[in-house]
């Protein structure tokens, strides 16, 4: 749609600054098409939780104290790069643990314990989508491949599988840690 960007974006920019907005908006489309009101649809919800108000609350959180050094450690291990896209936006990358941080407490700020990876990649190899083998190489879960028709696959995915990590600086990758991840998270979703 030649131009059709220019019609879009004011209501796009408007709804997406307003999101309850856009809610309470379609809700009360849905309802009108049912005949009814918002208060009609939802009079059961509403009577069973009277002082329903949107706020902000203060929790106490677990976080993960000196996550910020261990990301620095490893990220200038990798000379400021995602060990496979070469990636050098700092925003986009993250420490990732090869070992996770829930699993074992020793090895947390062991930077040979760290790759640098984009947030794609992060997550993948996270979630056991995408490991590393001894050679330092890239390999795809089987779950993954089931993709292989889908154009982000070939571009994100495919093209990845056998590479080669870009090499750390002075803290190598254990082959412990390594085999770890292939035994307990790869390929076990």
């Amino acid at each position: 749609m030649d131009g059709g960007r220019n019609q879009v974006q004011p209501i796009w920019d408007d709804f997406f600054h307003n999101q309850e907005a856009l809610v309470f908006l379609s809700e009360q489309i849905l309802a009108e098409n049912e005949n009814s009101t918002i208060e009609q649809k939802y009079q059961k919800e509403l009577l069973e939780i009277p002082d329903l108000v949107g706020e902000t609350k203060i929790r106490a959180v677990k976080t993960r104290v000196n996550q910020y050094f261990f990301r620095q450690m490893v990220t200038v291990n990798y000379s400021g790069k995602c060990t496979i896209t070469g990636i050098d936006i700092p925003e986009l990358l993250f420490g990732s643990h090869i070992i996770p941080w829930s699993q074992n407490e020793k090895e947390r700020l062991n930077p040979e314990n760290g790759i640098c990876l984009s947030a794609l990649y992060d997550k993948a190899f996270d979630k056991g989508l995408i490991g590393i083998n001894s050679h330092n190489k890239i390999i795809i879960y089987s779950k993954l491949k089931s993709y292989a028709t889908k154009e982000y696959y070939n571009q994100h995915f495919k093209s990845i599988e056998g590479q080669k990590l870009l090499s750390p600086s002075k803290y190598p990758l254990k082959k412990e840690f390594l085999e770890f991840h292939l035994d307990t998270i790869f390929d076990r979703v």
